[in-house]
């Protein structure tokens, strides 16, 4: 039986996760993981890590305050950086770190967020998160966190984002039901 574990970063996760993501050519800041470290140690951020079968498979992060301005505004924490690498995804990993985030973000948030980047690396997990309730935030699609207004030109990259947030409570609500 294959069995996924969760749980938070160490400090003795950063050379296997640097690893990781290096032999897969997924790039990150050289000093992205020992941030990522640092602000879970002051309750900034919470990063998860996922373990199939005992190897790491993947991780996520929630910033416990976005920097997207309508999240903000509305304390609205904010998931970003879902990776589960390619050999262990159809696994149910990303749901499972997902349910995880979402029921630490609900002992003291009414929602949850998350920008999505806009093109085709992006639609499998844009796919994942409209099929557990997060929809669009109606404000459009952004660049470095400021709105895109009509005519202007932007560059499709990671800082091209949609943003989604979901009602955690009512999402509590259902499943007592």
């Amino acid at each position: 039986m294959h069995r996924t574990i969760i749980r938070t970063i160490e400090p003795e996760d950063l050379s296997m996760l640097k690893a990781a993501f290096i032999t897969r050519g997924i790039i990150r800041d050289k000093d992205y993981f020992e941030r990522c470290l640092e602000e879970n140690k002051y309750n900034e951020r919470i990063t998860l890590l996922a373990f199939y079968n005992n190897k790491l498979a993947g991780c996520c992060q929630m910033k416990c305050h976005s920097e997207y301005p309508k999240f903000q505004e509305k304390h609205v924490p904010e998931i970003s950086d879902l990776v589960v690498f390619s050999e262990f995804r159809r696994n149910g990993i990303a749901t499972t770190i997902m349910d995880e985030l979402e029921r630490i973000a609900s002992k003291h948030h009414h929602y949850v967020g998350l920008g999505v980047g806009l093109y085709k690396d992006y639609s499998t997990a844009m796919h994942i998160y409209l099929k557990r309730g997060y929809l669009p935030d109606n404000q459009g699609i952004t660049y470095e966190n400021k709105p895109v207004e009509p005519g202007t030109k932007v560059t499709v990259d990671d800082q091209l984002l949609l943003y989604f947030i979901k009602d955690l409570k009512e999402q509590t609500f259902e499943k007592n039901s």
